[in-house]
């Protein structure tokens, strides 16, 4: 069994970052496992590509919700990234905060350090934006932010100009002082490169000697020594493996994953974990309770002028597309 100062369960958002702030002062080696594989493919670097990995199953998680009353039975589709980077290798790269108000509900609920005002500091120091710098926004961190307010599609202006029409304000940016309201997103992407939190953290901290990375690991259960974590049990290429962990063990597995994890290896509802036959290391309710999610609706209509969809829709229209990026790194 071998031993690491930190072992991370996954490689997403919050695993590429934690795996490169913990290595960065060369005195803790640091474990990261990661259940799918590699990040360089063509259709996660390619912006545009989100929408080939939106149902591969090879980047893919691919899961399910259960059929909602709400939504007249029907089962919503959770994309989750399987792949270094996590669901930032997969998504659509709108980059966007938490709303202020959940925050400062955090902090308000009993959580010091939780406020809007508390991370806004981190937020900013995470950034590198096109935009450049101000009250809420940041530059020269490790992570670039595009602007695209001049590479928008002609309809989006006029669906803004509607949006204003019917009551809502225009907003420049939905992380400055206020979310409500229309306007253009920024994305996480830089020279025409998706930009992951893998590209921005992970690869970097795989340079370093004290940082390991394991592809096809998955993580099967949280190693205990009483109430202790102290490492962790994956499957990788057919084998069972341990890795110990002498400071910490983190799950960075997602809002899915992590209490998957912890309630596989004991840690969870007493009796959900005693109907399984999990046994019980700690009792803990909250343990797979209380997700919070963004719903997404798609309005369909048919424009005068040709939208993406028309362009894409014929091969010499991906063609077109497709050489546009390759040889100008540009295009939709």
């Amino acid at each position: 069994m071998q031993t690491y100062d930190f072992i991370i369960v996954g490689s997403g958002s919050a695993g590429s970052v934690l795996a490169e702030r913990l290595s960065a002062s060369g005195r803790f080696s640091v474990l990261v496992l990661e259940a799918g594989g590699t990040d360089r493919r063509f259709y996660v670097q390619m912006p545009l590509g989100y929408g080939k990995t939106f149902f591969d199953p090879a980047v893919n998680w691919n899961y399910k919700a259960e059929s909602d009353p709400g939504l007249a039975g029907n089962v919503d589709h959770w994309p989750r990234g399987k792949l270094l980077g996590g669901s930032s290798s997969i998504n659509a790269m709108v980059w966007i905060r938490g709303a202020r108000e959940d925050f400062d509900a955090w902090a308000a609920a009993g959580n010091p350090g939780w406020s809007y005002a508390d991370l806004l500091p981190a937020f900013k120091a995470l950034e590198d934006n096109e935009a450049g710098a101000d009250e809420w926004r940041g530059v020269g961190g490790p992570l670039h932010v595009s602007d695209c307010t001049d590479k928008v599609h002609p309809l989006t202006r006029r669906y803004i100009a509607a949006c204003e029409q019917a009551g809502l304000p225009f907003n420049r940016d939905f992380n400055g002082a206020a979310q409500e309201g229309a306007g253009t997103y920024q994305i996480t992407t830089r020279n025409g490169r998706r930009m992951s939190a893998a590209r921005a953290f992970l690869r970097p901290a795989m340079k370093r000697a004290n940082v390991r990375v394991e592809t096809e690991a998955m993580a099967t259960r949280i190693l205990f020594e009483g109430s202790r974590a102290v490492g962790i049990e994956y499957q990788q290429k057919g084998q069972s493996r341990t890795a110990r962990a002498g400071r910490e063990i983190i799950l960075a597995g997602g809002s899915i994953n992590s209490p998957q994890l912890l309630q596989l290896s004991g840690v969870g509802p007493a009796a959900l974990l005693g109907d399984l036959g999990i046994p019980l290391v700690h009792a803990n309710e909250n343990v797979g309770a209380h997700l919070q999610d963004h719903v997404g609706i798609n309005y369909t209509f048919k424009g005068r002028l040709p939208t993406l969809n028309q362009i894409l829709r014929p091969w010499w229209g991906k063609l077109l597309v497709g050489m546009q990026y390759i040889l100008l790194r540009s295009g939709p």
